[in-house]
């Protein structure tokens, strides 16, 4: 019974409207490849960044989740190492599909590593028609990236070995 509802029901993410807010789980992964992190560039108005990820499905872990999203995205499997960062992410919604909506999300960031092969296969533009650029990290807190606590807190967050818990309440 289990593993039907979990085929059946695999392809929903965990999250609702109710009214004008917004709740969603997420999670994503911070893709390095040597000195550098890949980031989707937004083709919304000032052309932001963040990182690649999305809704966690039901009956998904947030690790299963990540690693899937980031394959959707650019065609190559990337395991995820370690979990990064848990941050519970409160916002007023600004263009895209949040727009109007008082966002509430949780969100899991996993640290993974890409060779210089897979780097090289990953394309320009994700499945959703967004470019895709890698940053350096020495630039990243320079970079107008969001959530914030990514350019904020970058180094922290690749240089530690603890799962950071991280609440931001800003708008995007």
């Amino acid at each position: 019974m289990l593993q039907e509802l979990k085929a059946e029901m695999i392809n929903y993410d965990c999250g609702f409207i109710k009214g004008d807010r917004k709740f969603r789980c997420r999670a994503g992964g911070f893709i390095r490849n040597k000195d550098r992190l890949l980031f989707v560039k937004t083709d919304e108005p000032g052309g932001y960044y963040y990182m690649i990820g999305g809704g966690v499905h039901i009956c998904e872990t947030s690790r299963q989740c990540a690693e899937r999203e980031i394959f959707e995205e650019t065609g190559v499997k990337v395991e995820a190492s370690r979990l990064a960062v848990i941050t519970e992410n409160f916002f007023r919604g600004v263009g895209g599909v949040e727009d109007g909506y008082d966002c509430h999300t949780i969100e899991f960031y996993y640290l993974m590593e890409v060779s210089d092969e897979d780097a090289e296969k990953i394309g320009k533009i994700t499945d959703q028609n967004e470019e895709l650029v890698w940053i350096p990290i020495s630039e990243v807190e320079a970079s107008d990236i969001k959530p914030g606590f990514i350019r904020e807190r970058i180094h922290e967050i690749l240089n530690t070995d603890t799962v950071l818990h991280i609440i931001e309440e800003r708008d995007r």
